[in-house]
C-alpha cells in the first residue's frame, strides 16, 4: 500500500509511520459533525476509548471518549464544542488513561471545515503524546535549555512552552503566529525523521 504525504513525498505506510512515531504522532480522528460520529485510527482508538477495534468505524456518544481522565471530561468537550463554532483550529491537551492505568498527556490539535452558510461541517486532526514534556500534570516543562542537543528539538521545545504561556485575551496575530512556529517546527521534524528511515 502506497500513499501520498506533505510535499508530494510517496513513502509505504511503514515509514510514514515511523516517522509520525519519530514526531509522537499517535493517532488521528475525524469529526462528522452532521452525523454526530466520530472516526479514529487505531492509535487514537486505543488511546480515546482504550479499544483499537473501534478504529475506522463511525462512533459516538461516551464510548467515543470513554478513556479520557474524569478530571478532564467536562472542560474538553466544552472547549471543543467552542473551538468548533468559534474558528477552524481545534487544540486541546488532556489526559487518558491507558489499559494498564497508567495517564499519559495528549495533544491534540485540528481543523474545522464548514459549509457555505458558516457551519461546522468536519474537524479533523492528529493526536500526540506529550506525556514526557509535562510535569505534574499541570503545565509544560521547559526547564534551562541544555547548551548542547538538537536545535531543532530544543526549538521545539521552546515553541511549545511559548503556546502554553499565550493566553485567549492575546492578539490573534500572536496566537497565529505561535501556532504557525509549533506547526512548521512539527513538520520539519517529522520530514528529518522520515528521511532518518528511507536508507
Amino acid at each position: 500500500m502506497r500513499i501520498n504525504v506533505i510535499d508530494g513525498y510517496a513513502e509505504d505506510v511503514d515509514r510514514l509511520r515511523a516517522a509520525l512515531e519519530a514526531s509522537c504522532v499517535v493517532g488521528a480522528w475525524e469529526w462528522d459533525h452532521v452525523g454526530g460520529v466520530v472516526v479514529y485510527d487505531a492509535g487514537a482508538a486505543r488511546l480515546l476509548t482504550g479499544n483499537p477495534e473501534l478504529a475506522d468505524r463511525p462512533i459516538s456518544g461516551p464510548i467515543a471518549l470513554a478513556a479520557v481522565h474524569p478530571d478532564d471530561m467536562t472542560w474538553l468537550m466544552d472547549h471543543m464544542l467552542r473551538a468548533v463554532w468559534s474558528g477552524g483550529l481545534v487544540l486541546a491537551e488532556y489526559r487518558v488513561f491507558k489499559a494498564d492505568g497508567a495517564v499519559r498527556w495528549l495533544l491534540s490539535r485540528g481543523r474545522t471545515h464548514r459549509d457555505q452558510d458558516g457551519q461546522p461541517l468536519r474537524s479533523h486532526g492528529i493526536l500526540m503524546d506529550i506525556t514526557e514534556i509535562r510535569d505534574g500534570g499541570d503545565r509544560y516543562v521547559l526547564g534551562k535549555p541544555l547548551a548542547g542537543g538538537d536545535p531543532l528539538e530544543r526549538a521545539a521545545d521552546l515553541a511549545i512552552a511559548l503556546k502554553e504561556t499565550i493566553t485567549d485575551d492575546m492578539p490573534a496575530e500572536v496566537r497565529a503566529a505561535a501556532e504557525l512556529m509549533l506547526l512548521g517546527l512539527g513538520r520539519a521534524l517529522a520530514h528529518r525523521a522520515m528521511r532518518g528511515t528511507i536508507h
